[in-house]
């Protein structure tokens, strides 16, 4: 998992461009999977999301994500579960505090930025707390309805 998540921090400009057509992809069928209801296509849609996104960037399924801002590299994996920047304890080397052979999670979204094009790099934009609520719900489809929403 781990160099998997390096992976895709090194790879974050593709990433980020195959992930915004499988969000263009739900927003074209939105209306019809609102027929259905959204709570019915939430458990299937989690079954090919949440092993998809787990794999690449070893996502936690918060239900929130916010790779698209961080280099396409999960937050959520920061042993203190910090969502906006690092906790003030990286070490000098770029490791993390609480678990020292571990790269900082937000060293590695910093890098993933970098590989965006500067539009697009939105990291440094503060993040709304996790609703906690919400964790193992779908982002995919929580990202197209914000994207209908401010149509």
């Amino acid at each position: 998992m781990y160099a998997m998540r390096r992976w895709s921090a090194r790879h974050s400009n593709t990433l980020k461009a195959i992930y915004h057509q499988i969000e263009n992809a739900l927003v074209k069928l939105y209306p019809r999977l609102e027929k259905i209801g959204l709570e019915k296509i939430e458990k299937p849609l989690m079954f090919i999301e949440k092993p998809a996104k787990r794999f690449l960037f070893d996502s936690q399924s918060c239900g929130q994500c916010t790779l698209g801002s961080t280099g396409m590299s999960c937050p959520m994996n920061c042993p203190k579960t910090i969502r906006n920047g690092p906790c003030g304890g990286v070490r000098a080397n770029g490791k993390c505090e609480v678990k020292p052979e571990m790269d900082c999670v937000w060293v590695v979204a910093w890098e993933g930025t970098q590989n965006l094009k500067p539009e697009e790099r939105a990291i440094q934009i503060v993040q709304p707390m996790l609703d906690w609520r919400l964790k193992g719900k779908s982002a995919w489809l929580r990202s197209a309805e914000q994207r209908i929403r401010n149509l």
